[in-house]
């Protein structure tokens, strides 16, 4: 995986190794939280959602969506094909082994799941150990992994809101409150107010959502679905200026925001038309 570069002490060697194996870590419970909306969705178009409820169909989807979480970060990283293979495998091994038992009753549903999880540990570990003088070639990064990894944001935020499509709900008036929250508070983190004018836009757009906010709390039920609809479209717009300045947050932070109102905003739309 990582690769033992002469002349680098054997400590920041392991430390490296351990930071590639966290990173796995975070990609396959990043895979698996963010695919399972897509199952479920798949489910329900084509009549599976039964199948998809069982404990072994269940355990193996899990190990498919954290497989896939973790085989893009080490594309991305480049990991050789070897090294993805063997540790994708990692994800299915464990489960594969405790499957026999629980087809003869002999484990719960508990057990299988846990056991699956706690047994991916050492088979990672495995895997690592194996590949531990293989040296990654981010050099060589697919182009097409590059742009994923430059616009995950706005992959991450597609992938919340796309089962909000399915099944469209109007977000509460208050909801317009947390838009300007979270600019405020970034902003705050980040010591971006010694720009007064900067500040007092914050302030100007905090007021603004908070009105609507307001107007659509007094409103009825149709007239406040509008209102916030298209708050949430409105700061679609806020974010793609902060994304083009790159002024108060991060660009990616006003990439993810931008698509994710985008989805909030037309999805209130269609559950107060649909009513």
């Amino acid at each position: 995986m990582t690769e033992m570069t002469v002349g680098v002490p054997r400590r920041w060697a392991g430390w490296s190794r351990a930071r590639h194996l966290a990173g796995m870590v975070v990609a396959m419970v990043a895979g698996m939280v963010l695919l399972a909306p897509l199952w479920q969705v798949g489910g329900d178009l084509l009549g599976g959602a039964v199948v998809l409820a069982r404990p072994d169909v269940g355990a193996l989807v899990m190990a498919t969506n954290m497989a896939l979480g973790m085989a893009g970060w080490m594309w991305y990283r480049g990991d050789g094909w070897a090294a993805t293979g063997e540790m994708s495998a990692a994800m299915y091994v464990p489960f594969l082994l405790l499957l026999p038992p629980w087809w003869a009753g002999w484990v719960g549903d508990d057990a299988l799941l846990l056991g699956g999880h706690l047994l991916m540990v050492p088979a990672m570990l495995v895997v690592a150990l194996r590949h531990r003088h293989t040296a990654a070639a981010p050099s060589r990064r697919h182009p097409l992994a590059t742009a994923v990894a430059r616009g995950w944001p706005a992959g991450l935020a597609l992938l919340m809101t796309v089962d909000m499509f399915f099944a469209p709900t109007a977000f509460a008036w208050w909801s317009l409150l947390v838009l300007p929250a979270g600019y405020l508070l970034i902003g705050t983190w980040r010591r971006r107010w010694g720009d007064r004018r900067a500040l007092a836009t914050q302030l100007a757009g905090a007021a603004v959502w908070g009105g609507l906010a307001v107007v659509a709390m007094a409103a009825s039920v149709e007239v406040a679905g509008v209102l916030v609809g298209v708050g949430w479209l409105g700061h679609a717009a806020w974010d793609a200026w902060h994304h083009r300045t790159g002024a108060v947050v991060p660009r990616g932070y006003a990439l993810w925001c931008a698509v994710f109102d985008i989805g909030v905003g037309l999805t209130t739309l269609l559950a107060v038309l649909s009513r």
